[in-house]
């Protein structure tokens, strides 16, 4: 989805029908026809008769599969970690796709099968620049104040966040020698067709920007009917400027990040990117195998995601951002712009959403919003635009200045203006990278936890302004709350100091540990890196545990009783008195142990729902 700048008539003589006014582009939850699918295969079963003969490999499953379905594929690619995108020779519609779909759900060797949807970019949004560049500066409710973070850290040289987008454009001056090589995963429609690609090939080596434009010729037929007309927006470059671009050194703009890389992974063409396409390069920016590429040797351990579509998470992205997490990456994406429920994939568990304000803090009238939204972050606004044609309160970054293909280096400014949650969430990004830049031992789930913890509340009500409602999709401007907005404005030298506390943490034995002595191990806890944890101290939350031994120790034991649960915390203080706290619960639930027994068939009845439920995901 895209927010387009106002574009002359320059625009129109070039291309014919170019859109001049903003737009929104908006991938529909499940396409009504496909050529594409995305499914995962199941691990084989290694019985002592199956161990006997040689596993089948993903090519010879995935034909056996298409024989037992009844496809026609086209071909199929192994995105890694059993999941595979499958190319049809024919457009598949209406009852046909939904009786394919559901044959591979059922087929006993298939975990899920969803439709390879088209993602597209969000939006588009020393340092001469500076000065305009409010978003930074704390000059502004909104502002994320990375002026008193630079105080701090400006960042770490082995840094290294990815920008899954349109790729970039490597000779712009404020992104010259900040950026690593990167990958282009943008396929093609067939062997012969790259019209989306636009670069006359398939997965390659070069993830420079060609341009994303598609004029009222492309949108009429072909593999880019019904795309939305538009100039290239060269958006992958605006998303990188804002987290990465070279500052300091008197060019353009500023970066949040001075120090550090960014790694460009194109996965966006012309009409936006399909699921599989995006899924491979997650995984790639990750360092994780992808069949047929290049491992990945400069891994990222933050992925921006600036783009998105209506709909669900899908479990193949559920999928993808679980195993990220466990390899330690942190997904941030943008909320979406469509005032109603957050996209995919910044709906999916585990992914950091970032919502839009205005400069006041509001919520502004585009951002999608509602209990997904992790914290909200600058998305640029324009009060004035309809008086003036201008936007004074932009988010100023890199670009190009050509409709089509790149003809030159710019700066967007108040007439190409430029907003949208594309740009919440790198400056999210930027913030993440300063903070990894102080502690890299941070776990996913803690870094979540502590850049919403160093959060700024939302500003009192604005008078005449609604009460942002939990989702509805007519909604425009309103006063944000923590269930719609976030837990509030991203803060930068706040999520440092989260950073640099210490990390309680606490490892238990298997089991609930009722009617026995548990001992909790502590001592896994830690401090930043230079610092010391200097005490431990472990307390009563609830259920009157009864601690046995020293409660001032990295490990304690505590007595479990054979009925109920209790609950205790492990604080942890470092040699400079910052602290942090972890707390474990104990013993059976209340369900299993509140006296009296469950009928028969009602226990059949959650075992089914449960089964379902594992399922399904």
């Amino acid at each position: 989805m895209q927010i387009s700048s106002l574009r002359g008539l320059a625009v129109g003589l070039l291309l014919g029908a170019l859109a001049v006014a903003p737009q929104l582009a908006t991938a529909g939850a499940e396409p009504a026809a496909s050529a594409r699918l995305i499914i995962k295969l199941r691990p084989i079963a290694r019985t002592e008769t199956e161990a006997r003969r040689q596993v089948l490999g993903h090519t010879d499953r995935v034909r056996n599969l298409a024989v037992r379905s009844s496809l026609s594929l086209r071909g199929s690619r192994d995105l890694g970690n059993g999941l595979v995108g499958l190319a049809l020779t024919t457009t598949l519609a209406g009852a046909r796709l939904d009786a394919t779909l559901s044959s591979l759900r059922a087929d006993p060797e298939i975990a899920f099968a969803e439709v390879d949807q088209r993602r597209s970019a969000r939006a588009l949004p020393s340092d001469p620049l500076y000065a305009s560049q409010w978003y930074l500066r704390g000059v502004e409710t909104a502002a994320t104040n990375f002026e008193q973070a630079w105080d701090s850290t400006t960042g770490d040289a082995g840094t290294v966040i990815a920008v899954l987008d349109t790729g970039i454009r490597f000779e712009h001056p404020d992104l010259t020698g900040r950026v690593l090589p990167g990958y282009d995963f943008v396929s093609g429609e067939s062997a012969s067709s790259f019209a989306s690609a636009n670069d006359g090939n398939d997965w390659d080596s070069d993830a420079s920007d060609p341009g994303d434009w598609v004029s009222s010729t492309d949108a009429l037929s072909g593999p880019l009917a019904g795309c939305d007309i538009d100039a290239s927006s060269w958006h992958g470059t605006r998303v990188a400027a804002m987290i990465g671009a070279a500052t300091d050194n008197a060019v353009g703009m500023a970066g949040g990040n001075w120090n550090g890389s960014v790694l460009p992974v194109r996965v966006l063409g012309k009409c936006g990117g399909y699921d599989s396409d995006i899924i491979a390069g997650m995984r790639w920016a990750a360092g994780l195998p992808v069949a047929g590429v290049p491992t990945n040797t400069v891994p990222a351990t933050i992925l921006n995601m600036s783009l998105g579509g209506a709909g669900t998470c899908t479990a193949a992205y559920l999928d993808v951002v679980e195993e990220l997490t466990e390899a330690g990456v942190l997904v941030i994406a943008s909320a979406g712009n469509d005032s109603g429920p957050v996209e995919s994939p910044a709906n999916c568990a585990g992914v950091l959403a970032v919502g839009g304000l205005r400069h006041v803090g509001t919520k502004v009238g585009y951002s999608s919003l509602g209990p997904e939204v992790g914290i909200s972050a600058p998305a640029g606004n324009c009060p004035d635009v309809n008086t003036t044609f201008l936007c004074s309160l932009s988010l100023i970054t890199a670009t190009d200045t050509g409709l089509t293909g790149p003809v030159s280096s710019s700066y967007t400014d108040d007439a190409n203006y430029n907003i949208g949650t594309s740009f919440s969430a790198p400056i999210v990004s930027a913030v993440a990278g300063l903070m990894r830049s102080v502690n890299d031992q941070l776990t996913t789930a803690e870094m979540i936890t502590r850049i919403k913890a160093g959060a700024r509340p939302f500003p009192p009500q604005e008078v005449g302004l609604p009460i942002c409602p939990a989702l509805d999709d007519t909604t425009g401007q309103c006063n944000c709350t923590t269930s719609t907005c976030g837990a509030g404005i991203a803060d930068a030298p706040g999520a440092i100091a989260q950073a640099l506390r210490p990390m309680a943490r606490v490892v238990t034995p298997a089991g609930t540990g009722a009617g026995t002595n548990v001992t909790l191990n502590g001592s896994v806890s830690s401090a930043a890196p230079s610092r010391t944890i200097s005490s431990f101290a472990w307390t009563a939350v609830s259920g009157n545990p009864n601690f046995v031994g020293a409660t001032n120790g990295p490990n304690v034991t505590v007595a479990v009783p054979d009925v109920g649960q209790v609950k205790v915390r492990l604080g942890v203080t470092d040699d400079l008195g910052r602290s942090d706290a972890r707390e474990v619960t104990l013993g059976d639930p209340p369900s299993r142990s509140g006296g009296g027994s469950t009928h028969p068939l009602v226990l059949l009845v959650l075992c089914l729902l449960l089964g379902r439920r594992r399922f399904y995901r």
